[in-house]
């Protein structure tokens, strides 16, 4: 099943609250956070306060994305936070099957992201303790960058192995989603997708609308 992911990096932080509101109400599967600590990521965006604070504002799950080094060190704070799902960067993890474990402890979904030069291979050892599968198409740190082209080729190489290894793993997909790049990679076996710019400009009930439409 298709879903949405608005993510609140696009949102007008003066009515955050507001409009994440607007989206779970329009049909927003998720909510998107993306946490950037400004080392493994040139930004810095938001922590456990903010998500605390949006919490009380909407029962949509929240799909908490950590951009950050040593992710493990704010793992059971983020869920305390009101996290339902924590995606990790392999690239950030000394020990990527340890804090995928971690995640699962705290009885959250896990979620491992690949930037966009980073190998499937990298997933091979941990595949099986891996809710969701994270393909950035774009390079993290910052939002409107344009869709990499050659990410269609590696989810379309993950969609392949996860049926062939029999596993119901979701792929969510991250980075310059528009109504143009998404029936591209929905094609390709994405079904989880992130859309910042997408939702948050203008009427965001209609954006989501119109993204959802596409997703059936």
């Amino acid at each position: 099943m298709n879903k949405l992911a608005p993510s609140i990096l696009a949102a007008d932080f003066a009515v955050l609250g507001e409009q994440i509101q607007k989206a779970a109400a329009a049909g927003a599967d998720y909510i998107h956070v993306d946490v950037m600590d400004g080392m493994f990521v040139p930004s810095i965006s938001f922590g456990m306060p903010v998500i605390s604070s949006i919490r009380k504002v909407t029962d949509c799950p929240f799909d908490v994305h950590l951009m950050v080094q040593d992710p493990e060190r704010y793992i059971e704070d983020f869920v305390k936070c009101g996290a339902d799902s924590i995606t990790v960067h392999a690239e950030c993890c000394r020990h990527l099957d340890r804090t995928l474990h971690q995640i699962k402890e705290c009885g959250v979904k896990t979620g491992v992201a690949l930037n966009p030069a980073t190998p499937l291979e990298n997933l091979t050892y941990v595949l099986d303790k891996t809710d969701m599968v994270l393909i950035m198409t774009v390079n993290p740190g910052f939002g409107g960058q344009a869709f990499i082209n050659s990410s269609i080729s590696k989810i379309k190489r993950l969609r392949e192995w996860l049926t062939k290894e029999n596993l119901s793993t979701d792929i969510e997909v991250d980075g310059g989603i528009n109504k143009n790049t998404l029936p591209r990679v929905l094609e390709a076996g994405a079904n989880v997708i992130v859309a910042g710019s997408a939702v948050f400009s203008g009427d965001i009930e209609k954006n989501v609308k119109t993204l959802k439409d596409i997703m059936k």
